[in-house]
This record gives C-alpha cells, sequence and structure tokens, in this order.
C-alpha cells in the first residue's frame, strides 16, 4: 500500500474522530468527550458510584451549575433540563414531542416502530387519540373502574385474613393491578399464582433495573449485542419481549375467535376499528396492538406497585405517621370498611402521606426521552433538531428552595395548619402536557384504594431486625428494596 493511500485512511480516521467529539455550536455546558463513545462511560460510572444515573445527572447539574447540561452518548446528542421552569417548557412545547427513533426503542416493539409510549406523528397522534377514547368508553375514571379495584383488594384482604409475619406484598400487588388493568384491555384476568405471570414479572424487574432512561449502554452502543449480549442487557431484553409477544399474540388470537359485533374490551374496541378501516392507509395492524399491549404492560405493571411499596414501607419506617394515618381513617371509615374514590375529600392526611411517599421516592427520577422535532433553543443554548431531551424530575422534587428540607419524609407538607390538603402543584409525577400519563386516573385510583384499605385493616411492621435499607435499586425505575412486613388485623379504635 502506497504512503499516499495511508497518509489518506490516517487522515480520514483523524477527522472522522475529531467529528465524534466536537460540540454544536452554542451547544450547553458538558463534560469532555471521548471519541466515538463520547460520555458513555463517564455517565456509567457515575451511575455506578453515586447509586444510579439521576443522581450522575445532578451531580453534572451541580458541577457545571447550570440548570441545562449537553452530553453526548454514542452517537447521540443529549441535553438534560434540571428544574420546574425547564421540565415544563420541555413538557408541552410541540418540539419536544418526539421520542427516539434507535435500536433500543426499536428493539422493545420487535423491531418496528409501534405503539405510543416511543412513537410520534401522525401514528402516536391516531393510536394516542383512540386508546384514551376506548379506555374512558370501557371503565377509565368511573365506577365501573373502581368496583374492579375493590373486588380484586377484597379477594387480597380475604386471602390475608387477621393476622401474617414475616409476608411480602409485592407480587399480590403486582398482580393485582395487573388484574384490573387486563380485564379492561383483554377481557380476562391473569391467574395471580400462575408461574407464568410471576416469571414476566420478574423479568420487567430485571429489564428496569438493566436500563436506564437514555437505554444503558444497548442504545448507545448496539453493536456491543454481538460481543457482550449479557453485560449490555440484550439477552435479558430478547428474553423479555419474546415472552410478552407470545402471551398478546394468544390473547388476540382468542379475541378473534370468540369476537361479535359487542365490544367486551379494548382489543375487540381494537380490532373492530381495525376491520372498518382502509387496509391501504390505516395505521391499525395487528401488530400496532401487540405493541399497544406491550405499552400498557410494560407502563403499567411496575410503576403503580413500586409507588405503593415505597408509601408502605414509609409509613411501616414511621410509626409516628402511621397513628395518625390510622386515626384520620377511623374517623371516617368503619374498621374492615373498603374505602371509596368519594372518601378521598375526607382523608387529606391520606393525600398528603401519598403525595409526600411520590416526592421522596418517585419511581421515574427521570423523565424522557424526547427528541427535538426542529432547531430550537433552551435558556439561550442552541439545541439542533434531533438532540434527545431528558427531564430530572429529582431536581424538581429535591428542589431545597421549595421544600427546605426535601430529605425528609413529613406528610404534613402536603397540609395547611388547619388540615386541608395543598393541591400537588409542586409535584411532576404523571408529566404533563399532550404526553401526560394516559394511565394516570387508574394509578391513582388503585393507589388510594389499595393503600386506605390496606392500613384500615392492618397495623404494620416490619419483622425485628428485617427493616429493609431505603435506598432504592436504581435503573429505569427506582425499585424498592426486598421487604416483608407483619400485618396484625386493628380492632375497632386499635391505632
Amino acid at each position: 500500500m502506497s504512503l499516499f493511500i495511508i497518509a489518506c485512511i490516517f487522515i480520514i480516521t483523524v477527522l472522522y474522530l475529531i467529528s465524534t467529539v466536537k460540540k454544536p455550536s452554542n451547544f450547553p455546558p458538558g463534560p469532555r468527550r471521548w471519541p466515538i463513545v463520547g460520555n458513555t462511560f463517564l455517565i456509567k460510572k457515575l451511575s455506578k458510584d453515586l447509586g444510579g444515573q439521576y443522581k450522575a445527572l445532578i451531580k453534572l447539574h451541580q458541577d457545571y451549575k447550570s440548570n441545562i447540561i449537553g452530553l453526548k452518548l454514542g452517537s447521540d446528542e443529549y441535553v438534560v433540563v434540571f428544574g420546574r421552569r425547564l421540565v415544563q417548557h420541555v413538557f408541552t412545547k410541540d418540539e419536544f414531542q418526539g421520542r427516539p427513533d434507535g435500536f433500543f426503542i426499536r428493539l422493545r416493539t420487535m423491531g418496528t416502530r409501534k405503539g405510543i409510549t416511543m412513537t410520534d406523528g401522525k401514528l402516536w397522534h391516531e393510536q394516542r387519540k383512540f386508546a384514551e377514547t376506548q379506555l374512558k368508553h370501557l371503565g377509565f375514571g368511573t365506577v365501573k373502574m373502581e368496583n374492579l379495584i375493590k373486588d380484586e383488594l377484597e379477594d387480597i384482604l380475604l386471602s390475608l385474613g387477621d393476622y401474617q409475619e414475616d409476608i411480602s406484598l409485592n407480587q399480590k400487588l403486582s398482580s393485582s393491578f395487573l388484574n384490573v388493568l387486563w380485564t379492561i384491555i383483554g377481557g380476562k384476568q391473569f391467574n395471580k399464582d400462575a408461574d407464568r405471570l410471576g416469571a414476566l414479572l420478574n423479568l420487567l424487574r430485571e429489564r428496569s433495573k438493566a436500563f436506564d432512561m437514555a437505554g444503558g449502554l444497548l442504545n448507545q452502543l448496539p453493536w456491543l449485542r454481538f460481543i457482550a449480549p449479557d453485560y449490555c442487557g440484550y439477552t435479558c431484553i430478547q428474553s423479555l419481549n419474546t415472552k410478552l409477544f407470545e402471551l398478546f399474540q394468544d390473547i388476540i388470537s382468542e379475541h378473534k375467535k370468540t369476537i361479535t359485533d359487542e365490544t367486551r374490551d379494548f382489543i375487540d374496541a381494537y380490532l373492530h376499528e381495525k376491520d372498518s378501516s382502509n387496509p391501504d392507509t390505516s395505521t391499525f395492524t395487528d401488530e400496532q396492538l401487540v405493541a399497544l399491549c406491550l405499552d400498557f404492560f410494560i407502563a403499567g405493571a411496575l410503576t403503580t406497585s413500586y409507588t405503593l411499596d415505597f408509601a408502605v414501607m414509609a409509613t411501616t419506617r414511621h410509626p409516628e405517621v402511621q397513628k395518625k394515618l390510622h386515626e384520620e381513617i377511623d374517623k371516617v371509615l368503619k374498621y374492615k370498611q373498603m374505602p371509596s374514590i368519594e372518601d378521598k375529600a375526607r382523608l387529606p392526611y391520606v393525600e398528603a402521606l401519598l403525595l409526600e411517599s411520590q416526592r421522596l421516592q418517585h419511581v421515574a427520577p427521570t423523565a424522557g426521552p424526547r427528541r427535538v422535532l426542529k432547531d430550537t433553543s433552551i435558556d439561550g443554548y442552541s439545541i439542533p433538531k434531533n438532540t434527545i431531551v431528558l427531564l430530572s424530575l429529582r431536581s424538581i422534587h429535591y428542589d431545597k428552595e421549595k421544600w427546605s428540607d426535601p430529605e425528609v419524609f413529613r406528610p404534613e407538607r402536603f397540609l395547611t395548619p388547619d388540615g386541608n390538603l395543598i393541591p400537588d402543584e409542586g409535584l411532576c409525577t404523571f408529566g404533563l402536557g399532550k404526553r401526560r400519563c394516559p394511565g394516570e386516573v387508574l394509578a391513582k385510583s388503585f393507589l388510594f384504594l389499595a393503600f386506605t384499605a390496606l392500613f384500615n385493616r392492618y397495623k404494620v411492621t416490619f419483622p425485628e431486625g428485617k427493616e429493609p435499607n431505603s435506598a432504592p435499586g436504581a435503573g429505569i425505575l427506582l425499585s424498592p428494596q426486598p421487604y416483608t412486613v407483619n400485618l396484625r388485623a386493628r380492632g375497632v379504635n386499635d391505632s
């Protein structure tokens, strides 16, 4: 090979490497980039050292003294915004309503871009509007949904009896929420004792821990799947997706065999819409239906049960809080009486406690990812089209100017001096704007009813010597440490 060719190859390589570390003009401040990998391994190291990606991002926010920082993760430009003003700006402005279209995003829906969680444009608009409309028709936010939740909770409380020692509630609570959700979506309940459901829930927990909101190594360096599939999480997510895909294919096939003009559930409604649409132009397909089911399952399986777990753990860890909780419940409900949604207004301490638990340990401390749909700016910095944006909700919920002592668990911060509930305008637990979580009404209803019913019936304590670590596990979601409790039935006025 001639020296000229070698020199050309060398120059081209150098220019390419330089291009991978060059920042866009007027880009937000951020750490030094390395060729090809950018800041990928810096974020991974900080996340490991500090206990989660959300803490790594907060550290950079503090180091650079900026409410917006710039990163490069793999081949993608990222910005992270902090504080309610900028987070609200990104949540609500149209130019930030896109979603990334990368390997990791497509992997979650069988190599295509389907569903509503990680899509945008015409597909997202049509499918989200249809989903919201049909879920309302099928009971979201109605007495029908409330009764489904109550029936599930009655079954759980009946199975627990008056006393349980060293019991794990997580599996029961997760299964209960899924049964409510899938009665609406698929018209049937999962068998709560089925090995398949237990395995799927475990896979979802593994997935939550294996990745972060930026997709982890698998998203940033997808070629790692060829040389280290276990290390980068490829094996985990492939196993999860295969099992979920097979499950929903089976359910949809059963519906097709028994479908009539009557609409029994969401899958029926979708199949009716698909059959009445023009197949050449319609976004309603079997693959899209499977992807929607995946979205519902992945979004609902863990977030609500983890949120409930954190609230139970916090209340159990603070006996004085549990005492106040029991005193308020006893003024409103009879012993073992199942609460109703209408009781919320008469139980402000219950509501304040749930809000404070979500502020202290919100299961999604980083929201996103959003893809910028056109060149724009934030706080004077230029943000190029297709930049990916992450939103630090942790920076809102731990803002010392707002909360003064954010590390402290204190439900009273959401109450007025005379005991009335203060609106949760300081929180951002379900997002804002057009992409606000469509399952919010179900999640809030389940949390209130399950939490109130549990503590109306039981005094809850940790087994002696088994109080769990309060530091959560970190990944896409914050997860509670494994824990068990003792449940002792309360008598009338026994708090």
